[in-house]
């Protein structure tokens, strides 16, 4: 962590945050297809830091990035990079601070709205630092939101758990596993004509990468909900499904697990 980061914070606790701003603008990465997400987990560390000193400080920062005009943007720009910072402030400072979690829950869901990848994904990494200070708590939130019926929430919910760190602790498999279950129950319901929506198109895309990292944490009852999925006939779960089969980190069970299934196997073609 650079000291000029450190100096660029202590100068916006004591009440000059522009320099701060300008310094996330000019190595955000962005416009581009990756923002700067060790800077951003940097800023966040030191403001969750600086909490138990300059709490009140700290507050003001947050709200200065995500405050007013400055909440439309969120898209790929240094701008909206400067809200993605403050997104994952809250959360690590929530994660530090748990008088602050129910006003950082309220946030994430305002941000897991966005349609914007970069936002979910700025969103699934408070949502996680949070698992790790208050699994429960924010198990509830998360299947909230995979129950919401939302296709932008449910995305929220289910990317927030496609993290194989997570698992190092196992008792977050099953309720990740759980999430996946509820959110692809829900888009099996959803009628022909609704799915043409680009929030559905979203969230199916999202399901195509996610499912994958719970199952290779938790094959045995992972392949089982592929299997279960797969009987359904439904043509867009088939698609997720075969683009979670295709992922690499599934290859090494293809065999014990697919192969011989009659419902899986024929998505391997």
């Amino acid at each position: 962590m650079h000291d000029t980061l450190s100096s660029l914070v202590e100068r916006a606790l004591v009440g000059s945050p522009r320099p701060l701003e300008f310094y996330l603008r000019e190595h955000s990465g962005l416009p581009g297809p990756h923002a700067n997400i060790n800077l951003a987990n940097d800023v966040s560390s030191l403001l969750a830091a600086s909490l138990p000193q300059h709490a009140d400080k700290v507050r003001s920062v947050l709200n200065y990035w995500m405050s007013n005009e400055s909440k439309t943007v969120v898209s790929n720009t240094p701008a909206g990079f400067v809200v993605l910072c403050g997104v994952l402030a809250f959360g690590f400072c929530a994660a530090a601070c748990p008088e602050w979690r129910d006003e950082a829950f309220v946030h994430l869901k305002q941000y897991a709205s966005s349609p914007f990848w970069k936002v979910c994904d700025f969103v699934a990494m408070a949502y996680q630092r949070l698992l790790q200070a208050d699994a429960h708590t924010t198990l509830v939130q998360l299947m909230e939101l995979a129950h919401s019926g939302n296709y932008l929430l449910q995305r929220a919910a289910v990317t927030t758990l496609a993290e194989p760190q997570l698992f190092y602790s196992t008792d977050l498999v099953v309720p990740a596993l759980e999430v996946q279950r509820v959110v692809l129950a829900y888009m099996h319901a959803v009628p022909a004509w609704e799915r043409r929506r680009e929030d559905f198109r979203i969230l199916r895309r999202a399901l195509g990468h996610t499912v994958s990292v719970v199952t290779a944490a938790a094959p045995e009852e992972g392949f089982a909900l592929l299997s279960e999925c797969a009987t359904w006939n439904d043509t867009d779960i088939t698609w997720i499904l075969r683009e979670n089969l295709r992922k690499k980190r599934l290859a090494k069970f293809i065999r014990d697990f697919v192969r011989n299934s009659e419902v899986l196997a024929p998505l391997l073609d």
